[in-house]
């Protein structure tokens, strides 16, 4: 599940940079169609899932649940790809605190995964059950507030791979700075 975990990088990546917003179109956060939890009690659901995608996911775990500010986040997720993965596959990726949009980017799928080193993975990606256990770090600078991202990864020919969606709330008051 190897694929999955590298989209939850960029989701914490996303904390970490807190870019602006830079003109793309809404992922309709608040709009989505149809959500399903994903076992393993995180606050990931899958979204879209009225709409056919190649990647089943199985179960999503994290530890600490609920993520915390200045930890380190454990994924542990396993799920099934039923298409071979090629370079040109991408991943639209939106963060909102509350109603106020943090980040909207695409971002190259292949590329992801060789920068964040998910399990020395690399395009072509074949089809097949993965498993995997990825550590990513929350900084603790992250504004208290309630965060909710989606993410879509489409193959190069823009077949949905995974539509997933979820909800982080960071407390005020739980970090220390100094």
């Amino acid at each position: 599940m190897k694929l999955f975990l590298a989209l939850l990088a960029l989701f914490s990546t996303a904390f970490a940079s807190l870019l602006p917003f830079n003109g793309f179109h809404s992922l309709e956060v608040h709009q989505l169609a149809t959500n399903k939890p994903i076992p393993g009690g995180s606050p990931v659901l899958q979204c879209d899932v009225d709409d056919k995608q190649l990647l089943d996911i199985s179960s999503v775990e994290l530890s600490p649940n609920p993520p915390q500010r200045g930890h380190n986040l454990t994924i542990v997720a396993s799920g099934q790809l039923h298409q071979e993965l090629v370079d040109g596959a991408y991943v639209d990726v939106e963060v909102r605190l509350g109603y106020i949009r943090l980040l909207y980017n695409t971002y190259d799928l292949c590329e992801q995964l060789e920068e964040h080193d998910v399990d020395d993975l690399k395009c072509p990606i074949k089809p097949g059950t993965y498993n995997l256990k990825k550590e990513v770090s929350i900084p603790a600078e992250v504004p208290p507030g309630r965060y909710v991202f989606v993410m879509r990864a489409y193959t190069y020919d823009d077949k949905l791979i995974s539509c997933l969606t979820g909800e982080v709330l960071f407390p005020a008051g739980q970090v220390r700075l100094f």
